[in-house]
């Protein structure tokens, strides 16, 4: 899934428009694999989780502004796609927005908490990262997840129009701009990726 992800990631153009990511109805996304997770098969977890921040880190350095459509729970990696988007539009609901690796036993990377560092409201974070709070979406405003939420009839028309509002941003000027704002964290993103890369290479 993610291979897929990243190659199709590929093939958006980098000089025009924007780019649009929604889960399906009821759920963003939920994170890594659970299955692949559970089977314990160490080299297709090294190599999915490789993946999962390689997507990231493309999408936090995207050219193009990136509209997340958050259509419902948005938990662990789907969470950090969601704040890797520079516009996040959430549907209306019951869901939740929520870092959950402490809470499962996890620590959170530096490839991720330079996201979580970026986007969330300092106020925030440490009940954000380091608690594993869930957060409704209305909540998730204040905490900088979400940008604003939506009534269920309205979500798509609404993404789709802020997508286009987006899409006439000048290129190279949104690139460049975003670059020089957030060049710091993608180069920590990187160096941290390459580590990975180092220590789980056979």
């Amino acid at each position: 899934m993610l291979t897929t992800f990243n190659e199709l990631l590929a093939q958006v153009p980098r000089d025009s428009g924007s780019l649009v990511i929604m889960g399906r109805e009821g759920l963003f996304s939920g994170g890594f694999d659970l299955k692949t997770l559970a089977a314990g098969d160490m080299d297709k977890i090294k190599k999915m989780v490789q993946l999962g921040y390689e997507m990231l880190l493309e999408l936090y350095s995207f050219d193009r502004p990136i509209i997340a459509g958050v259509s419902g729970h948005s938990i662990a990696l789907g969470l950090f796609v969601t704040c890797c988007a520079d516009y996040r539009i959430a549907k209306a609901g019951q869901y939740i927005c929520q870092a959950n690796e402490v809470r499962n036993n996890m620590d959170i990377p530096v490839q991720i908490m330079e996201i979580l560092k970026a986007r969330v409201n300092k106020k925030h974070f440490y009940k954000a990262a380091y608690h594993s709070d869930p957060y409704s979406m209305e909540d998730s405003i204040e905490v900088g997840y979400i940008d604003e939420v939506v009534s269920q009839d309205n979500f798509e028309n609404r993404v789709i129009e802020k997508a286009i509002e987006l899409s006439d941003l000048p290129h190279p000027f949104y690139r460049n701009t975003k670059h020089f704002a957030q060049g710091d964290v993608m180069k920590k993103i990187s160096d941290a990726i390459e580590k990975y890369k180092e220590l789980t290479s056979p």
